[in-house]
């Protein structure tokens, strides 16, 4: 069975970070950030690069607590989808990003990424480790 091109958002009320996948699934791929202040702008051009790229399902990481229970950041994200869902009709998912933003500022600490270099890398680099994520649960799913 042929693996879906995926779109993984890392939402953000100021800047919202995106990846997308592979065709085999081995890695994902930063496709930058952006910023904007509006949730309605935001799902308009998070709809637009999922187009562009033939994305099949946009992955969305899911701010839970540590202990795994929904926050107010979850709600936001929420808010987000449904914004979303409104411009797109490709399928949104979720998936625990806990601790994502942790391990991208210990891969660019290992890289020696400071200063605005690291501002402008951690929220595509949070959307890969989200997407990546989701891949390596999923992968089974669409074996042949």
């Amino acid at each position: 069975m042929k693996k879906p091109k995926l779109l993984g958002v890392d939402y953000g009320d100021a800047r919202t970070g995106l990846a997308y996948s592979d065709d085999l699934w081995i890695t994902s791929v930063g496709a930058g950030t952006f910023k904007s202040y509006d949730i309605v702008k935001t799902a308009v051009t998070v709809a637009e690069k999922a187009k562009e790229i033939g994305a099949e399902i946009i992955v969305i990481g899911k701010p839970l607590n540590m202990d795994g229970t929904e926050g107010f950041r979850v709600d936001r994200v929420y808010q987000f989808a449904e914004e979303l869902k409104k411009v797109t009709d490709i399928p949104l998912e979720f998936i625990d990003e806990r601790r994502t933003t942790i391990q991208a500022y210990n891969i660019l600490d290992e890289l020696g990424t400071y200063g605005k270099k690291r501002k402008n890398a951690i929220d595509t680099l949070s959307a890969e480790i989200i997407l990546q994520s989701y891949m390596d649960k999923n992968k089974r799913k669409y074996e042949e």
